[in-house]
């Protein structure tokens, strides 16, 4: 009997711990309690899917290579090795030929460009020569002929004026050269106009517009300066025409007086010589005035001798020879328009001659020109007028040229 009622007790009892288990965790759940694994796990923020801007953050391929976290999604895709391209093939090898040396040669042959004129006694263009009509030299030396043709181009040249508070007679006669060169022009020529006393001025760039030409040339009214220094206004102009691509003349309007340069006679020569290209034409004025016996008093307390004039005149001839120019010494105003016809037909019709020179030294020396034409037989060239008799003919080229240095 106490047996049983043990066991009856016993299982009361466990039924009533099991009921109260049962009611404590309902009244957990109704309560909010959660275990502390559950809690932690809840209350840790939600994965942030934005960036500061509010825009939806990017995933960063985990194979990118890039910075991730919160840098941002600036990735460096890595180079797969296997994409690498393989290295190019070695140079084909030339065949050693035996007893050959290991070495190469490399021949720098320069070209020599010569524009000839060629004319008679009275400055008319002889036409219809060939290649066969011209000897050439080089320090005495006959060079071979590569190219030759007959050049009809228009005028690329600038205007180089003097005017300065001298006499009055040289700046009419200045005035009246340029006037008469300008009248000459064409539709195809590109002249630009300059003037010097002091220094130079340009007055106008090259230009195709005549008018604008007149228009430079009718600034010159009132001269500043008494000073002409015509070297230092041809350096200058030979400086600028230097980056001027192609053939170029300067058409210098002058005394050829020079008062006040700084350069010398010697370094405006060299200054000629070594300059490729230009072709330079002085035309003398005042020529009236010398011969009249009262070119001396030049004003302003400049005083210039006849003899100045003269060597003056053989600096002018000395530069046109240098460049395979003329010189010309108009005394009436009536000639200056002659003296630029003869320019223009100079200019625009020239026999082209160019050479690879034996002398092959790039030592900067200077070189020495003579052009000869003749029969193709060797003889001399005769031409008849239309009255039949004989003319003289004329042959014009640059006098020389300076060889390259090995620096340039």
């Amino acid at each position: 009997m106490f047996a049983k009622w043990m066991v009856t007790n016993r299982r009361s009892r466990f039924e009533n711990l099991a009921s109260l288990m049962l009611a404590i965790v309902v009244a957990t759940l109704l309560c909010g309690v959660v275990p502390a694994s559950a809690q932690d796990q809840s209350q840790s923020p939600p994965p942030d899917n934005t960036q500061n801007n509010g825009k939806p953050k990017q995933d960063v391929p985990p194979d990118a290579g890039g910075p991730t976290g919160n840098v941002g999604p600036y990735a460096i895709p890595k180079k797969n090795p296997d994409d690498t391209p393989p290295p190019p093939p070695p140079p084909a090898s030339t065949p050693k030929v035996e007893g050959m040396p290991d070495y190469s040669i490399k021949v720098n042959v320069p070209l020599v460009n010569v524009d000839v004129m060629v004319t008679t006694k009275s400055g008319q263009f002889i036409p219809g020569l060939k290649k066969d009509n011209f000897r050439l030299f080089e320090d005495g030396a006959q060079q071979q002929i590569a190219s030759f043709n007959v050049t009809k181009a228009p005028i690329t040249a600038v205007l180089l004026v003097e005017f300065g508070a001298t006499r009055y007679s040289f700046m009419i006669d200045a005035l009246r050269a340029s006037y008469a060169f300008a009248n000459t022009l064409t539709k195809d020529d590109w002249i630009a106009v300059s003037y010097y006393d002091m220094q130079p001025h340009i007055l106008v760039d090259f230009t195709q517009d005549k008018k604008a030409v007149y228009g430079a040339l009718n600034q010159l009214r009132m001269p500043g300066f008494s000073e002409t220094n015509v070297f230092d206004a041809l350096y200058d102009t030979l400086d600028r025409l230097d980056r001027v691509e192609g053939k170029k003349y300067i058409i210098l309007i002058t005394t050829g007086f020079d008062s006040f340069s700084r350069l010398t006679l010697d370094q405006i020569t060299k200054k000629v010589k070594d300059t490729k290209d230009v072709t330079i034409f002085p035309i003398s004025v005042g020529q009236i005035a010398r011969i009249m016996g009262y070119a001396g008093n030049r004003g302003a307390g400049i005083h210039a001798s006849e003899m100045d004039y003269l060597q003056a005149d053989n600096e002018m001839r000395t530069f046109a020879a240098i460049t395979g120019g003329r010189a010309y010494f108009p005394r009436f105003q009536a000639e200056y328009g002659e003296d630029f016809q003869d320019i223009g037909n100079d200019i625009r019709n020239q026999y082209s001659l160019s050479y690879h020179p034996t002398n092959t030294k790039l030592d900067g020396t200077y070189r020495k020109l003579k052009v000869e034409v003749l029969t193709p037989e060797g003889a001399p060239l005769k031409v008849k007028d239309q009255k039949g008799k004989d003319q003289k003919i004329e042959v014009v080229s640059r006098d020389g040229y300076t060889a390259k240095h090995t620096v340039d």
